[in-house]
């Protein structure tokens, strides 16, 4: 699941897979007009658990989640990742952080863009994605509510 990149290439994407998806709320307040291209897309090796309000992908042989190939406007990357680690409370370093930023393969699929910038793309793509930080996924491992089916709009 986990790709290492030393550095990580420059304006990878971003997989979103809760509040950050086309049409939910977060996507609203930080991703709109701010994306290039957004494509369903799907995460292996990791599962949902139920947050409070939000999901939570933990890393796991054998899931699959369903999410959003988010690739974000040059000039609003940044700030756009400033901003995204802000939200998922992801501070290096910080064992009270929420969540860690880490890059995975992410799979999309040929024609499936939701933009008019896009064309789509098929198989592997490199993509920051928001994993539940260790001490939270042993949490919800040992007590969670798992998401069945790795989506978390259709669990909703």
């Amino acid at each position: 699941m986990r790709i290492p990149t030393t550095p990580p290439a420059p304006g990878l994407p971003f997989f979103v897979y809760g509040t950050l998806r086309p049409g939910e709320v977060n996507h609203g307040l930080f991703l709109r007009g701010r994306t290039l291209r957004e494509e369903p897309a799907r995460l292996t090796g990791a599962v949902l658990y139920d947050g409070p309000g939000y999901p939570y992908a933990v890393a796991e042989p054998g899931g699959t989640v369903a999410g959003a190939l988010i690739t974000a406007r040059p000039e609003a990357y940044a700030r756009l990742l400033a901003e995204l680690d802000r939200l998922e409370e992801y501070r290096p370093g910080d064992p009270y952080s929420l969540y860690e930023r880490v890059v995975c393969e992410v799979t999309v699929t040929v024609g499936s863009a939701t933009t008019d910038t896009g064309t789509g793309t098929e198989g592997a793509v490199p993509a920051w994605v928001y994993l539940a930080a260790p001490a939270v996924a042993a949490g919800l491992r040992a007590d969670g509510n798992r998401i069945g089916g790795g989506d978390w709009l259709a669990h909703r």
